[in-house]
């Protein structure tokens, strides 16, 4: 049977460092060879010369008894025969189990191993048999219990448990054969004694004969484990995958690998019999789980070796005797240096801004979340300032986002020079950066820094010799004088940059009590708006749209407004967003569709009315519905109706976005692309859905004057909404020269203050009115 090293045999049970058991499965049988085959055959050769004798001097002894009842020439040669035989098939079990066992040995069949059995069985019982009737009743009783005793010598063949079955069927054959001849002169005790010895010698025979077998099969599987279990273990070490551990109960070193002895620099020699941790730099967390004589797993230290520090991975298990006597630990281990240097890499791109190489901000909250703490603790204020660059946008627009990002990566280098070893730059995402500052006890110091930051950021950048100017916004707010907890404290310093932007922008606003005032009223216009849709507050107002080349009325742009009963009118820019945040749109939303049909509804069939959508409503899988029953209870034609969204819903590639876009499309109503060129663009954008219109932003139309490069623009939008067979409505058309600007460029359809401001719905109807006194008269 294979005997696998010892040092291998007792790293079975290790873990790699990963914690997972280092398993092994017993090696298949095939054609030639099997563990099992080959203990049989090597237990068989071993068992040969008892099995040889035993029938050697039975033989003998039953010649004894047939003196004078054989001729002896007979009885020489049946003698000769039997020892010749056994001797010859001992020499062959012998020499089998060397030369067939192995993978290279050759098969030995079991019918021959079966047949060279019963061969010797019916040698040896010939004579007996045929010589028994002619015995006195005496040596017919010998006889028969020499048999009956034979059959007992079958223990020499228990390792092939169909051997002993043939070797007893045997010799039960060539006894009952006898007993019957001889059954009126052997005495009835005489023969019930010997059939007494044969039952004992077949039962017990045969149960031995299945404990050896057992017994085989278990050892064998154990040592094609054990086989297994050390290629592996020596595969694991020579593919560099890791090394191999052991102490004792003192925690001295037994064995290791030499891959360790390698990284550490010094010979096993100098390694065997010493502490593990102290060879291991005194690893304190390796002392204490080696005293608790537990199974432990991926233990990480680092190590001082001749090639510089190194981490390493460790596991083990504790070893225990059969007595459960605690004999030490057997383990694992590899060099994890390159997956730490892997991970911190990682770690460090998870918390960095890839453009401008500062935190960003998962790592600006954690930063602030640390010199919040430390100022609780410490009592010295903190500080957050939010910083939004103002003019940013124009220069991804007009020069193109790479000048966009050198203009970035120029900010984060200056802020950085500004704020220095006194805190941390970050940056939030687009042109949004943040500054953690952990000693603000200065009110004044941080009050000068925000100057300075303001007018560094205000000076000129040379990006590939053009000169681009931008500008910033700052909002702060101190911790944990303003806020407890990083959340609140950003929230604070946003309430402060939005004040900051809404003063001219370019100045540092601090957070105090009449910011949270302005808050708490947008939480109180929050609640008023939830009750003005019952409360009938809103209405619509409706601005002309009117054809380029004939200056007639083909409809209006319905805009919804608020009477609130004690603020007056709230602009849509200030309820709006609210709304949105509020979850409210779809609420306001479905109102104005349904007052939009109502009113297309009291006007001629030529006369069509846009409204806006909400990104926050165009998701709904609901709106087509909503879209196609108002149009339905109000029974006017559906290309009447038109739906203006932004960009923006596409942000993110939202399907279901697209999908409700479809079906209001396929409903046969109107869509259009508003404020086309100031957010997103993207030809991508009218791949996805079927727009029949877009719409030029009033920024590009009222700078168009100025700036040649808006009237490009403007061109290119033209063109592309063209060749996509879009009509194209300007917007923000306030003088006469804008006019004849935008339709010599292309423009379809014109609105804005030059052919009306947003109207009620009786100035509007008197508009339409005029336009079907006009049509009947012509």
């Amino acid at each position: 049977m294979y005997e696998a090293p010892d040092r291998y045999k007792r790293m079975i049970a290790a873990r790699l460092p990963g914690g997972e058991s280092l398993g092994v499965t017993s090696r298949e049988s095939d054609e030639g060879s099997s563990p099992l085959r080959d203990v049989q055959l090597i237990a068989r050769g071993q068992l040969a010369p008892f099995f040889a004798a035993a029938n050697s001097v039975a033989a003998v002894l039953m010649a004894m008894i047939l003196i004078g009842h054989v001729p002896s020439y007979y009885l020489g040669g049946w003698a000769l025969a039997v020892v010749g035989l056994n001797v010859g098939a001992m020499h062959l079990a012998r020499t089998q189990a060397v030369t067939h066992v192995g993978r290279s040995g050759r098969k030995v069949p079991h019918w021959l191993m079966i047949g060279e059995v019963v061969l010797r069985a019916a040698v040896w019982m010939s004579l007996p048999v045929l010589a028994f009737p002619t015995l006195g009743a005496e040596n017919q009783v010998v006889a028969a219990s020499l048999m009956a005793g034979l059959g007992i010598g079958a223990l020499g063949l228990v390792v092939v448990p169909s051997c002993v079955t043939g070797w007893m069927a045997m010799f039960t054959a060539g006894l009952s054969y006898a007993l019957l001849v001889g059954r009126h002169s052997i005495p009835f005790q005489s023969m019930l004694a010997i059939l007494f010895i044969l039952g004992v010698a077949i039962f017990g025979v045969l149960t031995v004969a299945r404990w050896a077998f057992g017994q085989l099969k278990t050892n064998a599987d154990f040592g094609s484990q054990s086989e297994s279990a050390s290629l592996l273990l020596q595969e694991y070490e020579q593919r560099g995958v890791g090394w191999l551990w052991q102490v004792d109960s003192e925690n001295r070193v037994t064995y290791i690998s030499s891959r360790m002895t390698s990284l550490l620099g010094r010979p096993a020699t100098q390694l065997l019999g010493h502490s593990l941790p102290a060879l291991l730099g005194g690893n304190a967390d390796l002392g204490r789980v080696l005293l608790e004589k537990q199974p432990f797993n991926s233990l990480e230290m680092e190590l001082k070796t001749a090639r510089g520090p190194r981490w390493i991975s460790i596991a083990g298990d504790p070893i225990v005797d059969t007595a459960g006597r605690f004999e030490g630990f057997r383990g694992v281990g590899s060099d994890i240096t390159d997956v730490r240097q892997t991970q911190e890499r990682l770690t460090n791109l998870a918390n960095m801004d890839v453009l401008s190489g500062l935190p960003n901000r998962g790592r600006v909250r954690q930063l602030l979340g640390e010199a919040l703490r430390a100022a609780t603790s410490g009592n010295v204020p903190c500080a957050i300032l939010f910083l939004d660059l103002d003019g940013f946008k124009p220069v991804n627009d007009t020069f193109g986002h790479p000048k966009g990002d050198a203009v970035l990566q120029a900010v984060a280098k200056r802020l950085c020079e500004e704020v220095g070893p006194e805190g941390h730059v970050g940056r939030m995402g687009g042109d949004e950066f943040a500054i953690v500052l952990t000693d603000a006890q200065s009110r004044q110091a941080v009050e000068q820094l925000a100057d300075s930051i303001i007018a560094s950021i205000a000076a000129p950048y040379m990006i590939d010799q053009t000169e681009i100017r931008i500008g910033v916004s700052i909002g702060c707010a101190f911790g944990p004088i303003d806020g407890a907890t990083v959340d609140d404290l950003i929230l604070k310093a946003d309430l402060a940059l939005y004040e900051a932007k809404g003063a001219g922008r370019g100045v540092a606003k601090y957070f105090s009590s009449e910011l949270q005032t302005e808050q708490d009223d947008r939480i109180r216009l929050e609640t008023d708006l939830r009750g003005a849709i019952a409360a009938k507050q809103f209405h619509l107002v409706y601005q002309p749209l009117v054809n380029a080349k004939t200056q007639k009325l083909v409809g209006f742009e319905a805009l919804i407004r608020w009477n609130h009963p004690q603020r007056g009118l709230v602009p849509p820019n200030v309820f709006i967003p609210v709304a949105e945040e509020a979850g409210l749109m779809p609420v306001i939303g479905e109102w104005v569709i349904e007052e939009a049909c109502r009113t297309a509804a009291t006007w001629p069939e030529p006369i069509t009315v846009a409204l806006n959508i909400s990104p926050k409503q165009i998701v709904l899988p609901a709106l087509p519905n909503i879209v196609s029953q108002a149009i339905g209870r109000n029974k006017i034609q559906a290309n009447r109706l038109e739906l203006e969204v932004t960009e923006g819903v596409f942000l993110g590639d939202n399907g279901a976005t697209l999908d409700v876009l479809k079906r209001l499309r396929a409903l046969g109503v109107g869509i259009a692309l508003d404020d086309f060129g100031t957010g997103y663009s993207s030809i991508g954008y009218l791949n996805k859905a079927v727009f029949h219109k877009l719409k030029i932003d009033g920024s590009f139309v009222r700078e168009a004057g100025s700036r040649p490069e808006n009237v490009a623009i403007i061109q290119s939008i033209v063109q592309l909404a063209k060749s996509f067979r879009m009509s194209i409505t300007a917007e923000g058309v306030e003088t006469a020269e804008d006019f004849e600007r935008m339709r010599d460029l292309g423009c379809d359809t014109i609105q804005g203050y030059l052919f009306g401001r947003p109207l009620s719905y009786e100035r509007a109807n008197q508009m339409v009115q005029g336009l079907s006194a006009k049509r009947m008269a012509g």
